[in-house]
C-alpha cells in the first residue's frame, strides 16, 4: 500500500509516530464498528485530505491483519469506497467543489452532497442511513476541538454517533509533512498561498507567503507547505473583533478584580512547586523577588506556599487560590521531567485537561529543533480551553497564562526578573499598576516587652499601615517596618515611634532592596 510504504520508508520520526498512532485509530474504529455503519466527512481542505489517505491506510491494514483480502479484492480495499459527507455550499472556493469531486471518483468514494445547513443536513442524512461514527480531520486549536478526544460522543443536541478524529494532536507541519511525503494530490489553492481555507468571504492567501515578483512588480504567493511558522497558520482569515466592554477587559479572568481595583486593593498569592524546597536542598529565592515585585506596582500579596510536586498537591492550592485572589503566580515543576507536574495540576484545578497547543510547540520546535521527537512534545500539552500565551519579543517562549494564573518558568532571580518585566510590557498583562507600597525600617535594641505596648497603640492609629516586627537573632536588633501607599503616613509613624525612645532608633536597609 503506497501511504504505508511511503511513510515508512521517510526518516522522519514524528511523522512516523503520528502515522501510526492515526492509523491504530483508524483500525480500532473498523474493529469497533462495520463498514457500513461508519462514514467519513470530507471538504476538501489538507486536514481532510490527509485523513482520506488515512483512512486508505488503515483500513488496507485492517484487513490485511483480519481478512487478508485476495485478488480483486485488494482494489476495493485499497481505495477504501466508504460513505461521504460532503457538506457543499454556496460560498465555498470552486477549487475545493472541483477536488472534493474529482477525489471523490479517483477513490470510489461514496459521495454523500448535503447543501442544506450542518445540523439539519447531517439529521435528515442520519435518519435515512443509520450511522455509528463519523471520522472527522478535526485538530487541536481548530474552534470545536476543545474537549474532544481521539474517540468522542457528538454533542448534547445532535443525532447520536461517534466522532473518530484520528489526526487529533496532529500540527500544520505533520500535515504537510504527510502530504508532502506521502505524495498525494491535494486542493489547488494551498500552491497559491492559502493556508487555512473557509468561505470565499473571509479567506485570503496568507500574507506571510507573500512575494514581490522583481521583473512585473506584482504580488506572488509561495506554496502552504513553506509557511515556516505553522502558529501562523489562520493569518489569511478574516477574524470578527469581539465585541467586549473596558470592564471585561479589567477582568483578566480574575474573581471581583474590578471591584477591588475600584477599592485600590488586587491581591495575589504564590505557588512553588518544589520537593527540593521542602527537603531543605534549595532555597526559593523566586518569591521574594515577586513580593517585591508585586508590592512595587501595588498589589497585595495574600499568601505564599511550596507545595510538593505531586499533580494533586499543585491542584488543590491552585483550586483555593484562584477562587480568592485576584492573580496566582506559580513557579517550579514546568517541563518535560516526571517531576514537572505543574501543568497537569492547573489543569485539574480548573476542571479541565492537557491537550497540545500547536502555537506552543512551535515556539518550542524553533528553540529546541528537533530534539523532541516522538508522538508528543509532553511541554507543549497545555491546559486546554483556558490557556493564553503571553508574548514579548525578550522571551524565546511566551508566558502562560491559565485564566488568573500566570505560570512563570524561571528557576532563578534574574529569570524572574526578565520575565517580570516582559510580563509588565506584554500587550495582555494582567496586571494593572496601582499607587506603590513605600516602607520604613528601623533597627533597635530595646526588648520587646519595652515595645509591646507603644507598638500596639501605634498599629491602633495607624490602621491604614502594617506595622510588623522581626530579628534575625534573638540576641539581635528588633526591625519594625511600616508599610503603606501613603508615603507621608508611613514616614509619621516612624518619626513618632523614634521620638518616643529618643535615641534608640536608627535606620535600616534590607540588602537587595
Amino acid at each position: 500500500m503506497e501511504i504505508d510504504e511511503a511513510i515508512r520508508a521517510s526518516s522522519d520520526r514524528r511523522l512516523q509516530t503520528k502515522y501510526n498512532s492515526a492509523a491504530y485509530i483508524i483500525q480500532r474504529a473498523f474493529a469497533l464498528y462495520e463498514f457500513e455503519q461508519v462514514a467519513f466527512s470530507f471538504n476538501g481542505g489538507k486536514d481532510s485530505t490527509v485523513l482520506l489517505h488515512l483512512l486508505r491506510a488503515g483500513y488496507f491494514l485492517y484487513k490485511k491483519n483480519t481478512h487478508r483480502p485476495k485478488g480483486n479484492q485488494m482494489d476495493h480495499v485499497l481505495n477504501c469506497p466508504m460513505r461521504t459527507i460532503y457538506f457543499e455550499s454556496p460560498s465555498a472556493f470552486p477549487e475545493i467543489n472541483s477536488f472534493t469531486y474529482e477525489t471523490a471518483s479517483i477513490y470510489d468514494l461514496q459521495l454523500e452532497v448535503i447543501r442544506s445547513d450542518f445540523k439539519s443536513g447531517l439529521e435528515a442524512l442520519l435518519e435515512q442511513k443509520p450511522t455509528k461514527a463519523i471520522f472527522l480531520g478535526t485538530r487541536i486549536g481548530d474552534p470545536n476541538a476543545v474537549g474532544q478526544e481521539q474517540f468522542s460522543p457528538s454533542s448534547i443536541g445532535w443525532p447520536p454517533f461517534m466522532r473518530v478524529n484520528p489526526i487529533l494532536d496532529w500540527s500544520y507541519r505533520d500535515v504537510w509533512a504527510f502530504i508532502l511525503t506521502s505524495k498525494v494530490q491535494y486542493c489547488s489553492l494551498y500552491d497559491k498561498g492559502y493556508t487555512s481555507i473557509g468561505s470565499i468571504y473571509d479567506t485570503v492567501p496568507n500574507p506571510l507567503l507573500c512575494t514581490i515578483d522583481s521583473l512585473s512588480n506584482t504580488e506572488k504567493f509561495k506554496p502552504a507547505y513553506l509557511l515556516s511558522d505553522g502558529r501562523l497558520e489562520r493569518a489569511g482569515r478574516a477574524k470578527k473583533r469581539n465585541q467586549v466592554s473596558e470592564a471585561s477587559i479589567d477582568i483578566r479572568n480574575g474573581p471581583n478584580i474590578i471591584h477591588s481595583h475600584q477599592n485600590g486593593a488586587l491581591m495575589a498569592s504564590i505557588i512553588a512547586v518544589g520537593d527540593e524546597i521542602l527537603f531543605g536542598n534549595v532555597e526559593d529565592e523566586i518569591a521574594g523577588t515577586l513580593c517585591r515585585k508585586l508590592h512595587a506596582i501595588g498589589w497585595h500579596v495574600s499568601h505564599k506556599s511550596v507545595v510538593r510536586n505531586e499533580i494533586d498537591s499543585v491542584a488543590e492550592e491552585v483550586e483555593n487560590r484562584k477562587s480568592t485572589d485576584n492573580l496566582v503566580f506559580l513557579f517550579g515543576g514546568v517541563g518535560p521531567l516526571h517531576s514537572d507536574v505543574s501543568m497537569a495540576g492547573v489543569a485539574k484545578a480548573f476542571g479541565t485537561r492537557l491537550a497540545p497547543d500547536e502555537e506552543f510547540e512551535e515556539y518550542l520546535r524553533h528553540l529546541i529543533g528537533n530534539h523532541c521527537t516522538g508522538d508528543r512534545n509532553e511541554m507543549a500539552l497545555l491546559p486546554e480551553g483556558i490557556t493564553e500565551l503571553l508574548h514579548h519579543e525578550m522571551l524565546s517562549v511566551p508566558l502562560i497564562k491559565c485564566g488568573n494564573v500566570v505560570i512563570l518558568s524561571a528557576t532563578n532571580a534574574y529569570e524572574v526578573e526578565k520575565q517580570w518585566n516582559c510580563l509588565l510590557e506584554s500587550a495582555n498583562t494582567p496586571l494593572v499598576q496601582l499607587a506603590p507600597f513605600f516602607s520604613k525600617h528601623l533597627s533597635t535594641m530595646l526588648s520587646d516587652v519595652e515595645l509591646s505596648e507603644t507598638l500596639s497603640r501605634l498599629c491602633l492609629d495607624f490602621p491604614d499601615l502594617n506595622i510588623s516586627c522581626h530579628r534575625k537573632a534573638r540576641t539581635g536588633p528588633l526591625i519594625i517596618s511600616s508599610t503603606g501607599k501613603d508615603q507621608t503616613r508611613v514616614e509619621l509613624a516612624a518619626k513618632l515611634l523614634s521620638q518616643k525612645y529618643h535615641g534608640a532608633f536608627s535606620e535600616f536597609n534590607f540588602e537587595g532592596v
